[in-house]
């Protein structure tokens, strides 16, 4: 693996600090460096626009937080390149490696001693009048929720075609196992373990105390009608990419052939994530 891309969160300058000395050590190992055009600008180097990245490297190095892994992650998307976090944002928890530790990990990805975890994605597909307008990549969760000043919205949710029930809730979110750490969990989801192949479905606030969350599997369909006639209303994919809804318009959303892959460093595990980040399990 001797061909890296290097993306780095917008006008992060604790970034730039990481590449003045990481960069020169990667050329001194023999590989060949990508780096995206905005934060080559910045360091005076030869750039590349993201998208050109996943195409002529064998990983990417994030330097970022989560929102820069999962923005990453969906631009991979066909090419399911590795991708290693470098945790320089704030939670962190896709971003399991700590800037003091880059050399070491890198050691290990370079010789082929860090295990690669794959993810399940979603696609989403919005259907108005039969006819697919919009469709998307996600890693961790789609969201159908109202705007800040709109009423409680009507969702008609099916299951393979099979009515479920009419959600009367601020929203509806739709999560992968990566995303149920997310803002399925704040919507009193359950916490899945990130490889195992399912499907969250939980309600935002519902106006029905008995509409909880549910796990479902993978292989699973499920379409998502709006009914109220309320415009403020929107598709969220990973809380970054949105897209205003009508009346009637059907959210689709299924597992995706596609798989996000995260270098995860050998001595680190799931449990220990959960403890660090979301302090599980303290009193």
């Amino acid at each position: 693996m001797k061909k890296i891309g290097i993306i780095s969160k917008t006008g992060q300058g604790e970034s730039l600090k990481i590449l003045k000395d990481l960069l020169p050590w990667l050329r001194k190992k023999g590989c060949e460096v990508y780096v995206d055009y905005e934060t080559a600008s910045d360091l005076h180097i030869d750039g590349y626009q993201r998208s050109q990245i996943p195409a002529i490297t064998d990983f990417i190095i994030v330097l970022g937080g989560d929102g820069t892994m999962l923005s990453v992650a969906r631009l991979v998307g066909e090419k399911s390149l590795p991708i290693l976090g470098v945790n320089i944002g704030g939670l962190g928890f896709l971003t399991a490696v700590q800037k003091e530790e880059i050399y070491e990990v890198l050691e290990k990805v370079m010789n082929g001693q860090c295990p690669v975890e794959e993810r399940m994605m979603l696609t989403a597909c919005v259907l108005r009048h039969g006819e697919c307008i919009a469709e998307y990549l996600v890693v961790n969760d789609v969201v159908v929720n109202k705007g800040a000043l709109a009423r409680i919205i009507d969702l008609e949710t099916y299951i393979d075609h099979n009515y479920v029930a009419t959600f009367k809730a601020d929203g509806l979110i739709v999560s992968t196992p990566t995303g149920s750490t997310a803002y399925a969990l704040s919507a009193g989801g359950p916490i899945v373990y990130p490889t195992l192949s399912s499907i969250v479905l939980a309600p935002i606030c519902p106006h029905t105390l008995t509409n909880r969350p549910i796990v479902l599997p993978d292989s699973v369909h499920v379409d998502i009608v709006l009914k109220s006639m309320n415009e403020d209303v929107f598709l969220t994919v990973d809380g970054q990419v949105g897209f205003s809804l009508r009346q009637n318009d059907i959210v689709q959303v299924k597992k995706s052939e596609l798989k996000a892959q995260f270098f995860i460093p050998c001595e680190r595990d799931y449990f220990e994530i959960l403890r660090t980040k979301l302090k599980w399990g303290e009193r």
